[in-house]
């Protein structure tokens, strides 16, 4: 994800935090400063930063548990309103998902088990009463750390509940649904459900004047809208063979053939990716981005060979194009290679394949329109 620094690398998924996350930590410092200065500043900044290690270890609970079921897991990213694990495959199976989905949740009831004892403890040592909840929350201290912590996590618990899609509750929802309906189906209804539930949330939120409940609100909306146009864009997907959508008619290379040659096809053709072949071989790709990075580094014009990736993802034809972005997801990679057997066949990148799908939905609609109109 873009505008991203990574901070961390846990179990071999990287942890990021986005660059608008200064904003939170300085919305903490500034709520605790404001009454208590300087070191009211600092305590609101440690704050947010337990708040987000809770947020980080919830996410880690869904990546460490689609790790078990074999689904890769490309990064953590830690955004202003909570933290998303981005993962490089959806799961095989609903029970797969609906154990993903619970393992977030599940962290931070573990995290608040094990503050409540320790928290009375550390309040009882400081000579401060429990129960006087005005006080503990009002002034900073050890105390008032923990009791936040302790709120914050059953909080995250709570909300992550909720059956609105895309947040845990809605997955869960989704993964109940899919084990009667189907992934499709089931994927409309709970983010139906879900869009609802925002809506519901972003009324609460303007009726009290609380901007973040309607930030959160538009969040679910938005997203219960992507997984479900997703979810339909993987079942139009489904019936489409990779065959079927590569570039058969594209410019190739051979070994002897220099940067400025690809920067004349790049101009004249569009074409952003360019397979290197030897007698039908496939040696490597030279992707768009990876000539501007030899031109703006390398003063000579050299050979494609010096500037082609090797390392290439390699699909046969018979495969399905929805099973084909989730080995591309898997692999981090843009463009794959169609490959049947040894023969080399073409290059297709996810830009070729948004627009397949976009072909193919097109004709799905037509077609769906001319039976309606012919009955």
């Amino acid at each position: 994800m873009s505008w991203s620094l990574r901070i961390a690398r846990v179990f071999d998924i990287d942890i990021k935090v986005h660059l608008t996350f200064v904003f939170i930590l300085m919305l903490g410092a500034l709520q605790w400063g404001r009454p208590h200065g300087p070191q009211g500043a600092v305590f609101g900044v440690l704050l947010m930063l337990g708040l987000f290690a809770c947020v980080t270890l919830h996410e880690l609970g869904h990546s460490v548990m689609a790790q078990r079921f074999g689904v890769p897991v490309r990064e953590i990213v830690l955004l202003p309103l909570g933290g998303v694990a981005v993962l490089g495959k959806n799961p095989d199976k609903p029970v797969q998902e609906l154990l993903i989905a619970v393992a977030g949740p599940a962290v931070n009831v573990v995290i608040a088990a094990l503050l409540i004892p320790v928290t009375g403890w550390v309040t009882a040592a400081a000579g401060m009463d429990p129960l006087d909840l005005a006080s503990l929350f009002g002034t900073p201290s050890l105390p008032t750390f923990l009791l936040w912590m302790l709120k914050a996590n059953v909080a995250l618990v709570l909300f992550n509940l909720l059956p609105a899609f895309p947040l845990d509750g809605g997955r869960i929802l989704r993964a109940l649904l899919a084990m009667r309906t189907g992934y499709a189906r089931a994927t409309r209804l709970a983010a139906g459900i879900g869009q609802v539930a925002a809506v519901a949330l972003g009324i609460l939120g303007v009726m009290g004047g609380n901007l973040l409940l309607v930030l959160v609100a538009v969040f679910i909306f938005f997203g219960a809208g992507m997984e479900s146009a997703h979810a339909q864009a993987k079942s139009v997907l489904s019936s489409l063979r990779i065959g079927e959508a590569y570039n058969k008619h594209a410019i190739a290379l051979s070994p002897a053939d220099r940067a400025s040659r690809v920067v004349d096809y790049i101009l004249t053709s569009y074409q952003p990716d360019f397979a290197v072949l030897q007698g039908g071989r496939l040696l490597g790709v030279v992707t768009r981005e990876g000539l501007l990075k030899s031109l703006a580094t390398e003063p000579e014009d050299v050979y494609v060979t010096a500037i082609m990736e090797r390392e290439v993802l390699r699909v046969p034809p018979q495969l399905g194009v929805d099973e084909v972005l989730e080995r591309m997801g898997e692999a981090g990679a843009r463009v794959a290679a169609v490959q049947d057997g040894e023969r080399f066949l073409g290059l297709v990148s996810r830009e070729d394949l948004a627009e397949a799908l976009a072909v193919v939905s097109f004709l799905q609609r037509q077609r769906l329109l001319a039976a309606r109109q012919a009955v």
